[in-house]
């Protein structure tokens, strides 16, 4: 099951109390104030790793508490410090406050580590008291509470080439035939009903990531169909690979294009803008070339890059999947440009 929204609760240990205590032993007999310090208590952390893709694990599970530290004890020992937890979560992974709205981390990269409710500080034994006008004080502190908070976790998947469409314009089909992603394929709308990624491999190590997402239909961004839902997950990526249809006798290839085109502009301008390649898909179920060649024109006009293929045959694939490598490596080769004349800005 896909989950790319949770709640939790976190919340850090509480600090363990100092004590009040007094060395009593034979021999001794000026022993003084030996109350010792309360532990720490634990923090929670969350951590974003390369071994989820759902935050499922949230929706069964959504309080996380650290421990608390102990408390201190006589001849100045202190109470034992309480272990953190460390939370797993998906790169590509946002979490907010839930009170205050405000963005806590962006997990962008695999490792990333960040305090998220630190425990409470121990509270201090009576020895901390002392004082040459004070040698015997009779005062502790109790340990402080832990940090509290709500969060709204929401994953936005990171990929490099997104699959846009209406249902049924061939996305499952196409990933399925590049990569080892296996999303179900049947002959119907809204067959896939979450996103998949996969991994393309282009030879000589070199790979880029696809994402499908179920298909957009007129009113999604107002949340008709089911791709309102999932529209997050394209905002990350570089290029968007725009799948039309040609087989249907009933649709019109240019109509489809404009009103998955409108859905985009209507949900961000954003994402809309984004670079495009438009493909024609089910090439093999073709069955009147004018169709082809006007949508092509279409392209054309509007400036956008056009191929047509067939999953089904394999036919075009490689061309398209050329042209995705050139587009990205132009991509790249820009936003480092940019990084460079920032540094030196």
């Amino acid at each position: 099951m896909f989950i790319d929204r949770a709640k939790i609760h976190v919340k850090g240990g509480n600090g363990g109390n100092g004590v009040t205590a007094f060395r009593r032993e034979k021999f001794v007999p000026r022993g003084g104030p030996s109350g010792g310090d309360g532990g720490r208590g634990g923090s929670v952390y969350v951590e974003a790793t390369e071994g989820l893709n759902t935050l499922l694990h949230f929706r069964y599970n959504p309080e996380h508490t650290a421990g608390r530290g102990k408390h201190g004890e006589g001849s100045k020992r202190h109470g034992a410090n309480a272990e953190n937890i460390v939370l797993q979560v998906p790169v590509g992974t946002i979490i907010f406050d839930e009170i205050t709205g405000e963005k806590v981390h962006d997990f962008t990269h695999p490792g990333e580590k960040v305090l998220i409710a630190a425990g409470g500080r121990g509270g201090r034994g009576n020895a901390q008291f002392a004082t040459p006008t004070n040698r015997a004080p009779r005062r502790h502190d109790d340990g402080r509470e832990g940090q509290e908070r709500w969060l709204l976790l929401e994953l936005k998947l990171i990929a490099d080439v997104g699959l846009v469409g209406l249902p049924n314009a061939g996305k499952s089909t196409l990933i399925s035939r590049i990569s080892a992603a296996r999303p179900k394929i049947a002959d119907y709308p809204f067959t896939t009903l979450e996103p998949h990624l996969g991994v393309v491999d282009l030879g000589d190590y070199k790979t880029f990531v696809v994402a499908d997402i179920p298909g957009l239909i007129e009113g999604a961004h107002e949340g008709a169909g089911l791709g309102d839902r999932f529209l997050r997950h394209i905002e990350r990526t570089r290029l968007l690979l725009h799948l039309v249809d040609l087989s249907g006798m009933e649709s019109d290839p240019i109509a489809d294009y404009q009103t998955v085109s409108h859905e985009l502009e209507s949900y961000s301008r954003e994402v809309a803008g984004k670079p495009k390649i438009a493909v024609a898909t089910k090439l093999d179920a073709l069955d009147d070339e004018s169709r082809l060649r006007d949508f092509q024109e279409f392209c054309r006009q509007e400036g956008v890059e056009f191929y047509s293929i067939s999953a089904a045959t394999g036919s075009g694939i490689t061309e398209l999947l050329r042209a995705v490598e050139r587009r990205l490596n132009k991509l790249r080769e820009a936003q480092e440009n940019e990084k460079q004349v920032g540094a030196i800005a």
